[in-house]
């Protein structure tokens, strides 16, 4: 088995039968590589196969072959992981930008109607809090946020020991809240969270830093093009100067978003991935200066904030994730 789907931190030692059940399948659709995955033991996930998205009609077809190899019961619960746009409700993914052709793909009624069962969809978000909930850095909370902190800045909220969605299924679009009257762009908003603290949002601070910047910086030797919160994180690790304010700044609008979030929900963990999980030792200090500042002191003591665990393999965990939730439902 792959080492990284190896429990993180799971005993096995009193299963739950739901969590053991053979007839739960999860199908992780993405915009570079699709999977089909199974639970394996009370901590672990299985890729059944892994392949590389390809056109629509292709990879549709090659996650029913994968699926019936698997042999589904009416029994089978299905989960569905996938970027929006799309209907839960109904089970229709609505052309996500990147699954380019992915116009109202009816998924889930196509599952039931070729191997019976139930199918659930779910946006990424939302199925990736599920995975670090019940996998991950979120396991024993009944309250916990998970930050997606990647290309864009999205959440998942896990309530009182429950998904919860929203009037319409938007519940956790926290990237749209404003931080700043101006600033870089993301979620179409100008000083946005997502804006400050996604990748596409630090690449546009990181190309103004470096404009404005007087002094010597591995950035400045960089093509605008080329800045990306990845080189801005390699940068760091060497020490350079620019790179380490830029992550200084990023921790200071994350600990001002973050604090919005503990003082309205007051969650017992804030599970972030990512770039997060990736450079928290130059995030976090700055973070937790603007935490403590912003938010109620109380609140602030009863939340932790982590980076998330499942790193590359949380989309097939987040896959089995919701179809584990769902048939505890």
């Amino acid at each position: 088995m792959n080492p990284a789907f190896k429990a993180r931190g799971v005993s096995s030692d009193n299963p739950n039968p739901i969590q053991l059940m053979t007839n739960i399948i999860g199908v992780d659709i993405g915009g570079t590589k699709c999977a089909v995955c199974v639970p394996e033991g009370e901590g672990r996930v299985r890729e059944a196969a892994r392949w590389a998205t390809s056109d629509v009609q292709g990879t549709l077809a090659r996650i029913y072959a994968e699926v019936a190899a698997l042999r589904p019961t009416a029994e089978t619960v299905f989960g569905v992981s996938c970027g929006g746009p799309l209907d839960a409700t109904r089970g229709v993914i609505i052309s996500p930008p990147n699954l380019p052709g992915w116009d109202r793909i009816a998924i889930c009624s196509e599952l039931t109607a070729r191997f019976g069962g139930r199918a659930y969809l779910m946006n990424d978000a939302n199925a990736c809090a599920l995975a670090e909930w019940q996998f991950g850095a979120g396991r024993g909370c009944r309250s916990m946020v998970f930050l997606t902190m990647g290309t864009g800045m999205g959440a998942g909220l896990i309530l009182d020991g429950r998904l919860y969605e929203g009037a319409c299924g938007n519940a956790g679009e926290v990237g749209h809240v404003r931080l700043a009257a101006d600033g870089p762009v993301g979620f179409g908003k100008a000083g946005s969270f997502e804006g400050f603290c996604s990748g596409g949002g630090i690449a546009q601070i990181a190309r103004q830093r470096v404009a404005e910047f007087s002094g010597g910086s591995v950035l400045k030797t960089i093509a605008p093009e080329k800045l990306t919160a990845r080189v801005v994180g390699e940068a760091a690790a060497a020490g350079d100067a620019l790179a380490l304010a830029l992550w200084h700044e990023v921790g200071t609008k994350l600990g001002e978003a973050l604090a919005l979030i503990v003082d309205v929900l007051n969650p017992e963990r804030i599970v972030i991935g990512s770039i997060y999980a990736r450079c928290e030792r130059w995030i976090a200090p700055a973070m937790q200066v603007a935490l403590a500042r912003e938010a109620l002191a109380e609140s602030v003591r009863g939340c932790e904030v982590r980076p998330a665990e499942l790193g590359d393999e949380i989309g097939s965990y987040a896959a089995v994730a919701i179809a584990r939730y769902q048939a505890r439902a």
